[in-house]
């Protein structure tokens, strides 16, 4: 990674990380963008192991991000270490709910963060995107770096910062071409349809 991308500092987490990553088969073909802040929307997401991978592969790059996660995984061990992971508690159903606020609050007062997310929104197949990582890019001023996790090359892919505009709609579209080819653990490469 570059010199602007946030890390963690934490030498014997990326050698674990590296190890389970390797181990289990995957590999970085690229590098990840050097950027001090950025939203990273990682696509297709299928299924409950995308987490395990994209943690494995978060601490073996020694990358210092943060993500959201329903509230319900916050509790007990498991909350401790989504926390430490660099988790964010979010209960969608909440009424008064500011998430996007909040998170670009924490962008304009950082001086590097990583926010990682899926733009689905779910592990459920879906015609379209949540655009909430869109309106958070683009309210914060920062880039999003499309990251596709193909289970069916095993490769996780990183795509040149892309800035994001006032055209939604056409934004989503080039971006959701990033990961045409990609193929999530449960199910077959597909075009995802324009929103």
């Amino acid at each position: 990674m570059g010199p602007a991308v946030p890390r963690r500092g934490w030498r014997i987490g990326r050698w674990i990380g590296r190890a389970v990553f390797k181990a289990a088969g995957w590999s970085f073909p690229g590098s990840i963008p050097d950027v001090s802040k950025a939203v990273i929307i990682v696509a297709p997401h299928t299924s409950n192991w995308d987490f395990v991978i994209g943690a494995a592969a978060m601490v073996a790059m020694d990358l210092d991000a943060c993500f959201f996660g329903k509230h319900t995984l916050f509790k007990g061990p498991l909350g401790v270490l989504m926390r430490f992971l660099g988790g964010i508690p979010v209960d969608r159903g909440a009424s008064g709910t500011r998430v996007v606020e909040d998170m670009v609050a924490r962008f304009d007062a950082a001086d590097r963060l990583i926010l990682a997310l899926a733009p689905e929104g779910t592990r459920k197949a879906v015609d379209h995107w949540k655009t909430g990582f869109h309106r958070i890019a683009l309210a914060a001023g920062v880039p999003i770096v499309a990251t596709a996790l193909d289970w069916g090359r095993h490769e996780i892919r990183f795509r040149e910062p892309f800035q994001a505009t006032v055209d939604v709609e056409a934004d989503v579209a080039e971006l959701q071409l990033y990961f045409a080819d990609s193929r999530g653990r449960r199910q077959t490469p597909a075009a995802l349809s324009r929103r």
